[in-house]
């Protein structure tokens, strides 16, 4: 998942509003210091000469609640679309450096006109193999239908025929906007929205093979890799911020509203309710609007499981730096 930072270019519907860290359902609860260690991980990277001051004095904390209680406001920015929660994660396929009669569908780097405006679509990429023979390809992995998750999620682990394992990560994409698949099979008749689940996506294709190859091609976006495999393998796959990321801790959202690399404060609710003080180190192209988080559950299937079963409303509250905070709310009333 990529995006670059703002938190400025928003519309003139959104409103923001301060409120008091009382207000935040289950703040005194949370392990405080768990997302002080995880905001110290990528706050040297943002630019913002507050931010970086903060971040200095964060590494000085002798209690992380007293530290984002003295220097945050929490901010609820809301642009009129109701909070939505999903989960992503780090997928874990077999694949090979060599292409062979079983992994035969490759995971491409990005070309560099690709970055030059609208590209290929996927149909092009895939059904005509107009990037074939280019050199781009980084591994083969056997399964299409992992691969197209794979670019869902922007990362991943490719376990290798050869042995050993490479690690990928999002390089970019083709320009083309993203078209929610689950969404299609809602809209075909398929199933019910509450029946939609990346599982059940992948068994649908699977049983119905020239559909569900269509069903991928819904999808115009297409996403490039690149090998980052000095990640350590104990460590989360790199984020927007090119860090790695960590599990339950780090939630990608749209840096239109919120500024990569701030707290953020999730309250989920549904199934599992979640209050946990997050910090915002990723985006992805499905993820838009204020209200719209993606949490991150880790790698490998029972994280996907996890992430998969995750579509809950609630709220998401950014904590900015004071001064930041109310000069938002000067810019609201001017």
């Amino acid at each position: 998942m990529t995006g670059a930072a703002s938190g400025d270019d928003i519309g003139p519907d959104v409103t923001r509003t301060i409120l008091d860290f009382s207000q935040l359902d289950g703040w005194e609860g949370d392990d405080h210091q768990a997302a002080l260690d995880v905001f110290l991980s990528t706050c040297g990277d943002m630019a913002a000469p507050d931010w970086r001051a903060l971040c200095r004095a964060a590494a000085d904390q002798g209690s992380a609640r007293t530290f984002f209680e003295l220097f945050f406001r929490p901010v609820l920015i809301e642009d009129g679309a109701p909070g939505l929660f999903t989960g992503y994660f780090e997928p874990e396929l077999d694949g090979s450096l060599t292409p062979d009669d079983v992994h035969r569908f490759p995971v491409y780097a990005m070309p560099e006109e690709a970055a030059e405006g609208p590209f290929l679509t996927r149909r092009e990429i895939v059904e005509e193999g107009l990037l074939a023979e280019r050199g781009l390809e980084i591994a083969w992995v056997g399964d299409p239908v992992e691969l197209f998750f794979l670019q869902i999620q922007g990362s991943g682990r490719i376990r290798l025929a050869e042995g050993g394992a490479i690690r990928v990560g999002y390089a970019g994409a083709n320009g083309h906007p993203y078209r929610s698949i689950g969404q299609e099979l809602v809209r075909m008749g398929v199933y019910e929205p509450h029946q939609v689940s990346a599982q059940v996506i992948r068994n649908w294709v699977r049983r119905n093979p020239e559909e569900g190859f269509e069903l991928l091609m819904h999808n115009p976006s297409f996403v490039f890799f690149r090998e980052v495999s000095h990640v350590p393998a104990d460590k989360g796959p790199l984020g927007a911020m090119n860090r790695s990321v960590t599990p339950l801790r780090t939630v990608a959202v749209d840096p239109a509203y919120v500024p990569l690399g701030a707290p953020v404060w999730i309250e989920k609710e549904g199934e599992g309710p979640m209050r946990r003080l997050m910090i915002a180190q990723d985006t992805g192209s499905a993820i838009n609007g204020a209200q719209r988080a993606d949490v991150f559950f880790g790698t490998g299937d029972a994280a996907g499981r996890a992430a998969g079963r995750l579509r809950d409303g609630g709220r998401m509250i950014v904590l900015m730096p004071i001064q930041r905070a109310y000069a938002m709310l000067d810019e609201v009333s001017g």
